[in-house]
């Protein structure tokens, strides 16, 4: 087992190539991880179907019961970099476990919890392990899978949080109306119970004789333009597409004329295309990681621009909305694999300050497009907020790319760099 700081090598050339071709097969561990992800993804949105049982149980109006979902967010903005720095000198294999074991121990008080001050405080310390689980299990996936098939281990884990709103969080808002919404929260802590036996047995105990890594040095990688960059990339890619999903629902029922019963099938359309995204993102990622930032992006803004002016027509909007979670989301693993090689030898933090660049950019986009939402623009508007949002991930993306252009061309004609300078 290799150190938690541990710098993830990048590529030789600008389009991520390197020496030997991926494996075929990914290792286990990354399924594995990947579905820690899942039900970590699954837990995040089930609420989101179970508001008004849980508002009516705990005696809450069903907007205050709607801070279940912002106190998680908020849990997982800064508990992913903070959790990072809190468990750096763990081994990675004991801090997956514990994270998992949090997880389920919060689900089990929620399942229990009879006040609503005590199940917000669980939802928030489950946002915590989640977040120190999804910023260490990136940096697992992509060291286990070695620098030719990062990305695409990342896209796998990924895809697990993607499953989860095609299948966990329907399966979870199902459950919850046949067996009261606790139900949901039991079956999720039993397989995160699951989950952590099944990681244990997957990571090699740590063999000893490990460097110990300063919380300076980790900071340290805080003075990377290029991890700036990453991150700035994550916020505005997350921004742009879920500031336009968190409102699809009007969009689709006052604008295109679609009737309510259908947009949940617009919403798989739109999680199916996610998943895909994913996983094709994170295989063009190991060959062409700038290129795919660069693309999803711009493709995305097009999508989002079309959405706005063809909102009045049911069949092209249910198409764009698939297209959108196919290529809004295409470039996050790629996003994800950048950060942890840009933070040099703090892989963790990296890896944590992408999360937390994710859910920030979710948070302020949702916010902005709300307000939207009550402005002339109408139900237009979140769309009109996401293709501006959505254009700015080009600003970063092209200069990583002129950047790592420079570097490799600096590296490749060292005498003429000097004597230019």
């Amino acid at each position: 087992m290799t150190t938690r700081g541990e710098t993830l090598h990048a590529p030789a050339d600008l389009r991520g190539s390197s020496h030997g071709q991926p494996p075929t097969r990914l290792p286990f561990l990354v399924y594995a991880l990947a579905l820690g992800t899942f039900l970590m993804g699954t837990t995040e949105f089930v609420v989101a179907g179970l508001l008004p049982e849980i508002a009516g149980d705990v005696q809450v109006s069903v907007a205050r019961a709607g801070l279940l979902i912002t106190v998680f967010a908020v849990g997982m903005i800064v508990g992913a970099p903070l959790m990072a720095m809190l468990t750096l000198r763990l081994p990675a294999r004991l801090t997956l476990i514990l994270a998992l074991g949090i997880f389920a121990a919060g689900h089990v008080v929620v399942a229990l919890g009879s006040g609503f001050a005590l199940i917000l405080g669980a939802r928030f310390l489950t946002a915590l392990a989640t977040g120190a689980f999804w910023a260490v299990a990136n940096v697992v996936a992509a060291r286990t899978a070695g620098p030719a098939a990062s990305s695409r281990a990342l896209g796998v884990v990924g895809a697990g949080a993607m499953l989860a709103n095609v299948v966990g969080v329907p399966l979870g808002a199902f459950a919850g109306q046949v067996m009261g919404w606790r139900g949901p929260f039991w079956a999720l802590a039993v397989l995160g119970a699951a989950a952590m036996v099944l990681i244990a047995r997957q990571i090699p105990r740590d063999t000893g004789g490990e460097k110990a890594i300063s919380v300076r040095s980790e900071l340290a990688a805080l003075r990377s333009g290029r991890l700036w960059l990453a991150l700035a990339a994550c916020v505005t890619t997350a921004g742009g597409v879920l500031s336009t999903y968190t409102y699809i629902s009007p969009l689709l029922t006052d604008r295109a004329g679609l009737a309510a019963g259908l947009v949940p099938l617009v919403l798989v359309g739109f999680g199916v295309g996610a998943l895909a995204g994913f996983l094709v993102g994170g295989g063009l990622g190991d060959r062409r990681p700038y290129l795919t930032t660069i693309v999803a992006p711009a493709v995305t803004t097009v999508l989002l621009l079309a959405i706005c002016l063809l909102s009045g027509y049911a069949g092209p909007t249910m198409v764009l909305v698939a297209l959108l979670g196919l290529f809004g989301l295409g470039a996050n693993p790629v996003l994800i694999s950048l950060g942890v090689r840009f933070a040099g030898r703090a892989p963790t933090l990296g890896s944590a300050l992408t999360v937390s660049a994710f859910n920030l950019g979710t948070a302020v986009g949702s916010w902005i497009a709300g307000l939207a939402l009550d402005s002339p623009l109408g139900a237009t508007g979140p769309a009109a907020v996401g293709t501006a949002i959505a254009a700015l991930t080009l600003i970063p993306t092209i200069a990583i790319a002129l950047t790592q252009r420079r570097r490799h061309s600096a590296a490749a004609h060292p005498q003429g760099a000097s004597a230019a300078s």
